[in-house]
């Protein structure tokens, strides 16, 4: 038992892992895309006659409004993920992604029809938050029911990193888009291609998914008949109190490192500080690229570590780093260096679904991850984008104190679970048995 939990990853596992990466990379680069053009968006679907700040905020509600859906979907693909099984609600998620975004390419402006344009993008964006709220919970189920018990840290802090590469993704065809196109010819219909290759792309990696098989663990549920006996979403919020608050808590430290850093600060760039958009784009591509490194540091980190300790650090770090980052911004010959170090120390967030997965039994663990990531993220990670735009209001600095508040916060998080090691304890230890059996017996 010990040799097993304890044995490096082997082929079926990286055929795991790439596989169920790579699908979320395609599935989040679908999601995400928006937000790139999300200055050209609000000019075209919405009155010319509006303040830029209000289109902005108006777009930016739009772009919300994906995350205000994901617990919906997250918890009905949750439910039945914990039913019936990981894997269909798994592929499901790819197709349900895919055709809204194909339609919004394909949805006329405001021009042609008048408000019913705004609302048309405001209903795709409802369907995509809901794929993609049964997408990441998923995922981490997935991977972490399938590796060997000692290894749940760096396989989540791998997966977290495939899933950050559809944001690599999504940025490197904006920066082509824009390096290729004339302002111009991007408003008269550039913007729509991302969107076309995203259903592309959508429509692949629900192909690619074909070849994964169900979870070790779900299977062992299902023939032991140790399914949910009540409705999981019910068992998580009466029982699970203790793991549903921390698992909100991480979360909204995961949507200001991502949200923040990595999909705002492109256009704030450009707003407040003039920076040329290409410039913007290539630089958040390098921040990307560090955070996928980060998030396989931290997946490694608190697998040697621990959560606490990996918190602390990484918090401390990301403090730090995104501070200096915003109040030298204005300066392009450190940008590269000053963003990239900042999103490497983004990278913390690798660590989150390591303790979501641990904090959750395996009947419900799909609905308690589901729900706690969905519901935070909604309530956090779409209204961020609204509430860091107001605040800019008043000072150009508001990304650099919401980053620094909520990495504040990842430390307490960290001290809290070093110091009080009984609730560490009851949050984790009624999960172990599950994932020790299962990294045997997918061995």
């Amino acid at each position: 038992m010990i040799q097993q939990q304890n044995r490096r990853l082997n082929k079926q596992d990286y055929k795991t892992l790439t596989l169920a990466a790579l699908g979320g990379a395609l599935e989040f680069y679908d999601f995400i895309i928006f937000v790139f053009f999300a200055v050209v968006i609000g000019e075209l679907f919405f009155p010319a006659n509006m303040p830029q700040w209000l289109v902005l905020m108006q777009t930016y509600g739009i772009f919300a409004a994906g995350y205000l859906a994901r617990p919906l979907g997250g918890i009905i693909m949750a439910h039945f993920g914990d039913l019936v099984g990981r894997k269909r609600m798994f592929s499901l998620s790819i197709l349900l992604m895919a055709l809204p975004t194909l339609a919004m390419g394909m949805l006329p402006t405001y021009q042609s029809i008048g408000i019913a344009a705004p609302l048309l993008l405001l209903l795709m964006r409802i369907f995509q938050g809901a794929a993609i709220g049964g997408e990441v919970p998923g995922a981490w189920v997935f991977v972490a029911e399938h590796v060997p018990y000692k290894r749940i840290g760096i396989a989540c802090g791998v997966l977290t990193a495939g899933l950050t590469v559809g944001i690599l993704l999504g940025s490197f065809v904006a920066t082509m888009i824009n390096a290729m196109m004339s302002m111009e010819t991007i408003r008269n219909g550039g913007w729509r291609i991302p969107f076309f290759l995203g259903g592309i792309f959508g429509l692949i990696a629900m192909y690619l998914r074909r070849w994964l098989k169900e979870t070790p663990i779900f299977i062992e549920m299902q023939q032991r008949k140790a399914l949910a006996a009540e409705l999981p979403l019910k068992s998580v919020v009466v029982n699970h109190t203790k793991a549903v608050t921390v698992s909100m808590l991480l979360t909204w430290l995961l949507s200001a490192g991502i949200v923040v850093v990595i999909l705002m600060t492109p256009n704030y760039l450009q707003t407040q500080f003039g920076i040329e958009r290409v410039i913007a784009l290539k630089a958040n591509s390098m921040a990307i690229i560090s955070l996928c490194v980060g998030c396989i540091i931290a997946g490694m980190a608190v697998d040697r570590f621990g959560a606490s300790k990996t918190f602390i650090g990484g918090g401390s770090l990301l403090a730090v780093a995104s501070w200096t980052f915003y109040h030298s911004a204005t300066n392009v010959d450190l940008l590269f260096m000053t963003y990239s170090i900042a999103g490497l120390c983004v990278g913390v967030v690798g660590a989150v679904p390591y303790v979501m997965v641990r904090a959750f039994p395996a009947e419900v663990r799909f609905s308690g991850i589901s729900f706690s990531y969905n519901v935070s993220y909604a309530i956090f990670g779409g209204l961020t984008p609204i509430c860091v735009t107001y605040l800019m209001k008043f000072t150009p600095m508001a990304p650099a104190y919401y980053v620094l508040a909520l990495s504040v916060m990842g430390i307490l998080l960290g001290i809290y679970l070093r110091n009080d090691l009984r609730a560490t304890d009851s949050i984790v230890e009624h999960s172990d048995s599950e994932l020790e059996k299962a990294s045997v017996t997918a061995s």
